[in-house]
């Protein structure tokens, strides 16, 4: 039980991954730290949940870099506070596409296999320039870690001491800052190869490679594209990843409050001060309120009456920023006899011809269980299919989801990811033992997202992502409405930035030592 007032450093909303990361980091640090999350169960996008014997994760499901050392500011967060996730790994997914059925890998050379196979030497070609074209690149994305960095004079130090690595790759940095598309176009002009990159551009930040950053793609070829390179489902599901954060905020003190709804953000003058929860309970802080939550749901979180010209300041300058769409998904327990070929996931191009942002045109279905057997009772599988980003939060607005409207939309909307899994399993709907459909509407009441969206659709080279500080003293974010690029590194990069600019420098310095990056 906690009082009607309480009180702690550093205050966190949302237990979203670039929230705990925060919070775990933050209470490594020696703060004092409390993590406030609406729904019943941690994780935000990435948490999982248990129906029938099932579990199955309600977002991400394509992870890498979590097992062996690697570039990904999520694993760095795990290894400073001292945690681990074990992963199942694999280097084969499916591909239904236009062109046909078949298996890849994630490496370059089975991929030009691929495209010998599919489009002829010449597509071989264009596409082996491109990786020489994309590995200095790639070493300019990774030359300097997102652990590094620091929102105040500090950085000098914290990010100086990779100036050695960095500076060789200046010029190549520049090119970080643009799309990835201006770069692809000097070397690739087979019309496969580019629909091939803009969906895989689409997936990584909810753009096709004319919107997407070169550096986010330079990460991804770093990561995808090198010998040896394999893909990694965590054991248990992703929620392991959402635990193994949890465990290094509370064995450090940390506290993380579920059923915890945050109503308002508490201000005196111009300072975020604390919270108020719902039933009244207030938390103040002495340093610093963190919110996870995506800045439009942030901004509900100010006083309507509120007329602080900082609040004012950070309505105007981030209230309009253009959202990504939304997601549909299907989780279904399935009857698994004679599916014994199945890999762990898939991805469906409906036509390449409406481009790979079109709605419903992409579909990417996992099948964990096909790794992790504990994911779904004997002889079954745990299925998760979603529209990945392309749902269109209009069609949406205003539904009741009590309503007779609702329930034909959905169904509806729906039947896309059905075509897709069907491409995989030809008599899925007579296996069918357990079916859940989710949309837009499930992603805002269960995950507290504005309209259901995934975050801020900016362009590269044209738009910016805001920092993690805000105009409001007290007050900062992170999470997707603060670092390109959709998925657990990018939000992952947005705590750690947070954690280390609310500690010092010699903290920081110790934790960059500690793990070796």
């Amino acid at each position: 039980m906690t009082n009607a007032t309480d009180t702690t450093e550093i205050l966190i909303i949302g237990s979203g991954i670039g929230g705990l990361s925060a919070a775990a980091l933050l209470a490594h640090y020696g703060h004092r730290v409390i993590v406030c999350e609406s729904h019943s169960l941690p994780g935000g996008a990435a948490h999982s949940f248990q129906r029938n014997g099932y579990t199955f994760d309600s977002g991400p499901s394509l992870i890498s870099g979590l097992g062996a050392a690697s570039s990904n500011p999520l694993r760095h967060v795990l290894d400073a506070i001292g945690e681990t996730v074990p992963c199942h790994t694999y280097n084969t997914w499916g591909c239904c596409l236009p062109e046909g059925d078949f298996n890849t890998t994630v490496g370059a050379d089975q991929f030009c296999d691929v495209l010998d196979r599919l489009r002829g030497a010449d597509a071989v070609r264009q596409w082996r320039e491109l990786q020489v074209a994309m590995k200095p690149l790639a070493a300019a994305a990774t030359a300097m870690p997102p652990a590094a960095v620091r929102l105040d004079p500090g950085v000098v130090l914290t990010a100086g001491r990779y100036a050695a690595n960095f500076l060789p790759h200046l010029f190549d940095t520049a090119k970080l800052t643009g799309a990835f598309a201006p770069i692809a176009d000097e070397v690739v002009f087979d019309r496969f190869v580019r629909d091939w990159l803009d969906l895989l551009c689409f997936l990584l930040s909810g753009l096709p490679a004319s919107g997407t950053s070169a550096a986010e793609m330079a990460f991804m070829f770093d990561e995808w594209y090198k010998p040896g390179v394999v893909l990694e489902y965590p054991v248990g599901g992703v929620g392991a990843i959402v635990n193994a954060l949890v465990r290094g905020l509370e064995k450090n003190g940390g506290e993380l409050r579920l059923d915890a709804h945050v109503e308002e953000i508490l201000l005196e003058g111009d300072r975020a001060v604390g919270v108020r929860l719902r039933g009244g309970e207030e938390i103040r802080v002495s340093k610093a309120v963190v919110s996870n939550a995506s800045i439009w749901d942030t901004l509900r979180l100010f006083s309507e009456k509120s007329d602080s010209p900082k609040v004012v300041e950070l309505r105007r300058d981030r209230g309009e920023l253009p959202q990504c769409e939304s997601f549909m998904h299907l989780h279904l327990g399935i009857d698994a006899t004679g599916l014994e070929d199945l890999q762990c996931h898939y991805i469906f191009v409906d036509d390449w011809e409406r481009g790979v942002a079109a709605e419903q045109n992409v579909v990417l279905i996992s099948i964990p269980s096909v790794l992790d057997s504990s994911l779904a009772p004997p002889g079954k599988h745990a299925i998760h299919v979603y529209t990945p980003g392309n749902e269109p939060l209009r069609m949406w607005d205003g539904l009741d989801r009590r309503s007779e409207a609702y329930a034909k939309r959905k169904h509806e909307r729906s039947q896309i990811m059905w075509k897709a899994l069907a491409r995989v399993i030809p008599d899925i709907r007579e296996r069918v033992e357990l079916e859940l459909v989710g949309t837009p509407v499930t992603h805002g009441r269960f995950l507290r997202r504005d309209r259901g969206t995934y975050g801020p659709a900016l362009e590269a080279g044209k738009q910016w992502f805001p920092a993690q500080n805000t105009p409001i003293p007290g007050l900062w974010c992170c999470g997707d409405s603060t670092f390109p690029g959709i998925g657990l590194p990018a939000v992952a990069a947005s705590g750690t930035i947070v954690a280390n600019s609310l500690t010092g420098v010699g903290q920081h310095l110790a934790m960059l030592d500690a793990i070796g990056v």
